[in-house]
């Protein structure tokens, strides 16, 4: 066949392999799109995203946020006796003495008045109650024929007050106010953690910085027993509201199950490595009874061990530590054994060429080598363990964790649980300088911030 025969063929055949390729570019450009699309709606559908949207409660939401950072002060009427308590949080420990209340709440001739800033202001006493708003009117709730009467100023009743013949809530952004037949309520938001450093009955509470400072350092002693500053220590550490001291304890048991079960684990691991490793294991029945091991050992999730072994052997944190030991044991014996079968022979040659022993030879040719990466897996989830005790010891009843899911459960001090939550953050984030401290002191690499 000539040139001029086999030029138009040759061109045809190219023009074919660009339209192929062009068409294979296609596919990629719109298949891929297509097929996010499809998957995005169905997500859409399988997981509900509309009806999600449609119950969410975006005010419910706001109420909780705010909980985080602010404090609500119950002022509480007993409508069978008269009897005035106020308390932060509603609790008993933050009760307010005799002859001691806040100062936006006086008490004169059987009248309660509440000033909840802004015009807003709660007035109650034996004949019922007055909520005034300002711009609205005076909301009047009073008891008749055993039933509660409510008086609004236009006659209609807005979506704010919830109204019934046994109850009436008006809830406002100054606060929340609820009337029954047997106690009138009242619940003032204000920002801040209180009782946080000392409580009602403390000398020191409702003292400034400077009038704090001037106690510990020239003051009289309030306490003949003991200093001003040492008097304080004891006051903030035996908190009865924020409870530090236990507080403190339950960081502690955290950091003891994440540490226990670790080194635990490692110390566990660390022999049955070396049987579990191609090159030192002494046969395949034993490396290959203990690569199963290690992925039962691992493959089942630590919080099903807790599960189990809190059946097994009771609640507490030593239990959490066991469950973090077994699931690292499985961990630690695989990534060790894989560094153990990646080491360079050379070195251990070399020992050997001097008559050591087969301990001698892994002790001088093999540790050094794997020593770095043993640390640092060792470090690394120490430092992850960390976090997942406070999940484990929400399960076993130790540690910070339970802490955490006693306040959730209560749903009422959620400043509390902002407390947690920020202990536990600083906690993650002084292990992991710990552990970036360590690695660079014991391998000899420089730790990063």
């Amino acid at each position: 066949m000539s040139s001029t025969d086999m030029a138009p063929t040759a061109s045809a055949d190219l023009q074919l392999a660009v339209l192929k390729g062009f068409n294979r570019k296609q596919m990629v450009a719109f298949g891929v799109p297509a097929v996010i699309l499809v998957y995005l709606t169905y997500v859409f559908f399988a997981f509900d995203i509309s009806g999600i949207a449609s119950r969410a409660r975006l005010d419910n939401a706001a109420i909780l946020v705010s909980d985080f950072w602010s404090h609500k002060t119950h002022v509480t009427r007993d409508n069978r006796d008269g009897a005035i308590s106020v308390a932060i949080e509603g609790e008993t420990k933050g009760t307010y003495p005799p002859g001691m209340l806040p100062e936006w709440v006086t008490m004169a001739d059987g009248v309660t008045r509440i000033d909840l800033d802004r015009g807003h202001e709660v007035i109650f006493d034996d004949d019922g109650a007055r909520y005034i708003y300002p711009g609205y009117g005076v909301i009047d709730i009073s008891p008749q024929d055993g039933k509660l009467i409510l008086v609004l100023p236009d006659g209609g009743i807005p979506g704010w007050i919830n109204a019934s013949d046994t109850r009436i809530a008006v809830t406002t952004k100054q606060g929340r106010f609820s009337y029954t037949r047997n106690r009138t309520e009242v619940f003032r938001y204000q920002a801040g953690w209180e009782l946080f450093f000392f409580t009602l009955d403390s000398p020191f509470y409702g003292k400034s910085f400077v009038e704090l400072v001037q106690l510990a350092t020239v003051g009289e002693r309030v306490d003949p027993n003991r200093s001003n500053i040492s008097a304080m220590a004891h006051g903030f550490w035996t908190n009865a509201m924020w409870r530090h001291g236990d507080v403190a304890w339950a960081l502690f048991e955290t950091v003891l199950m994440a540490f226990l079960g670790t080194m635990g684990a490692a110390m566990i691991a660390l022999p049955l490595a070396f049987f579990a490793a191609t090159n030192f294991s002494p046969s395949r029945p034993i490396l290959f009874t203990l690569r199963r091991l290690f992925d039962f050992l691992r493959g089942v999730d630590g919080l099903i061990w807790t599960i189990i072994l809190s059946r097994a052997f009771g609640p507490g944190p030593m239990t959490g530590a066991l469950a973090i030991l077994l699931t690292d044991t499985g961990t630690f014996g695989k990534t060790f054994s894989e560094a153990l079968e990646n080491i360079d022979n050379k070195q251990v040659e070399g020992v050997q060429s001097t008559g050591a022993s087969r301990i001698q030879q892994a002790r001088f040719g093999v540790i050094p080598q794997v020593t770095p990466v043993f640390l640092s897996q060792v470090l690394y989830y120490f430092e992850s363990n960390t976090r997942s005790a406070t999940v484990i010891g929400a399960i076993v009843g130790g540690g910070i964790g339970l802490l955490l899911t006693q306040a959730i459960s209560t749903q009422k001090d959620w400043e509390e649980v902002s407390y947690y939550i920020i202990l536990i953050i600083l906690m993650v984030m002084a292990m992991d300088t710990l552990s970036g401290w360590l690695r660079s002191r014991l391998i000899g690499r420089t730790a990063h911030p």
